[in-house]
């Protein structure tokens, strides 16, 4: 396992934890929003080894409790559960990122005991999905199967989407919230802009419409709630 980024200490990627985020190449999606374009295509470059991030979190043990592993996509690496049993020898807690489409390594991780906390990617409404990952199609039974493993797990989960002017609208959030009801909790991310977003048009819906979007979803997961707005 190779390590294509590392954020050695955020309060913000693991709820209720001091935790380091590392970020592994290569995804199934190319979003055309991404903030990670470049992990999700691979042309990023390698910062650290397996063996020096466990060298790394030996070193922070008692300063960090938590290890939350995005990307990319994480669940694409054969090697994850390896490398999450390793970080939980040294007494870590462990959260991943996915966009839902891998549900078969998902419930693996989950059954193996070897994450504390999965956030999962709603793109959007189930006619829109495809284009909002901008590839030509999408298996919506895996990003199904995937939700409905989060739901039932005995785990701590989220589910978000990150909302743009350009490709969401109010029937969309309907058709989410439909998608993930009965969900822990749900949060609506407004879209930021970035030097490494890989197509310039995208803006964040203003934040009147991002309240109305948020009445929406809290009709099918009450703990609904907003990221990223000021």
């Amino acid at each position: 396992m190779t390590i294509h980024g590392i954020a050695k200490m955020t309060l913000l990627d693991f709820p209720g934890h001091v935790a380091c985020t590392l970020f592994l190449p290569g995804c199934d999606f190319r979003c055309p929003f991404c903030h990670n374009f470049d992990l999700a295509t691979g042309k990023s470059d390698e910062v650290m080894s397996e063996d020096e991030l466990l060298a790394f979190l030996k070193g922070r043990i008692g300063l960090l409790d938590g290890v939350a592993v995005t990307g990319g996509e994480p669940l694409l690496h054969r090697d994850l559960p390896d490398l999450l049993s390793k970080i939980r020898e040294l007494g870590y807690m462990t959260k991943i990122d996915t966009n839902g489409y891998h549900p078969e390594a998902l419930s693996g991780i989950i059954s193996a005991g070897l994450c504390d906390y999965v956030a999962m990617d709603v793109k959007n409404s189930p006619a829109k999905y495809a284009g909002t990952c901008g590839v030509d199609s999408v298996d919506l039974s895996r990003i199904e199967k995937s939700i409905e493993i989060l739901k039932c797990a005995p785990i701590d989960s989220e589910f978000r989407t990150t909302v743009t002017a350009e490709l969401h609208a109010a029937e969309d959030i309907e058709e989410i919230g439909k998608m993930i009801r009965g969900a822990k909790r749900y949060y609506l991310q407004a879209f930021v802009d970035r030097d490494s977003v890989p197509f310039e048009g995208f803006s964040a819906p203003p934040r009147e419409t991002m309240a109305e979007y948020l009445a929406i979803a809290r009709k099918y997961v009450p703990e609904a709630a907003l990221r990223g707005i000021d």
